[in-house]
């Protein structure tokens, strides 16, 4: 990812988006494991889960998805409570640490459309509020490229297998996590350390 401004000045959302209680947010941005990651560790999220959006049930599964013969991406759905984060500032995390926004079809070294970035909305209302912000940060030219996430109307959210749950915190030398996941805990850690979820 190519920033031309420096990541403390990334820019949130220009408008409030009005929320009550718990809501949900479905993205996808490369593998599930380091999305995850990220999100997992923020105060006011009370649950990640990584799964698949965008096809059939049939085909919700990691071999198939991973096989890339279907229209499915791994995403994760985050529950939060509005009242301690809001829509707008994890969407500032989705689009300048958890993922590079200006890929198409990939990440880094994961290439297919199961790896592309995507907000699954579920209202006109969250549609509009993404896309607004997509539009806000093209014209601010925060990135060297066009942003390339995609929206799409959020059928149904399909949990993955257990074992991908909570994969980077259980596997924390995996090579994988080591090389994807943890820098971006780190960058996230540096930039918003007032968001970071408190140990107990």
């Amino acid at each position: 990812m190519s920033l031309n401004i420096d990541l403390d000045d990334f820019p949130g959302p220009e408008r409030h988006l009005d929320e009550t209680g718990q809501q949900r947010l479905v993205v996808g941005g490369g593998c599930f494991w380091c999305t995850e990651a990220v999100f997992l560790a923020l105060d006011g999220v009370t649950a990640v889960t990584s799964g698949y959006a965008g096809d059939r049930e049939e085909l919700a599964n990691y071999d198939a998805v991973c096989s890339g013969s279907t229209d499915h991406a791994e995403v994760i759905e985050i529950v939060y409570d509005s009242a301690t984060v809001g829509l707008g500032e994890l969407l500032k995390i989705f689009f300048s640490i958890a993922h590079d926004p200006t890929q198409v079809d990939r990440q880094g070294n994961d290439r297919g459309r199961q790896y592309r970035s995507v907000v699954f909305f579920q209202s006109q209302a969250q549609k509009q509020y993404v896309a607004d912000y997509i539009r806000q940060l093209d014209e601010a030219g925060v990135f060297d490229a066009p942003i390339a996430t995609t929206l799409e109307p959020l059928d149904v959210f399909y949990t993955a297998e257990a074992y991908h749950q909570n994969f980077a915190a259980r596997n924390p030398g995996q090579p994988y996590v080591q090389f994807s996941a943890a820098p971006k805990l780190e960058k996230l850690a540096r930039a918003h350390p007032q968001r970071l979820r408190r140990s107990s």
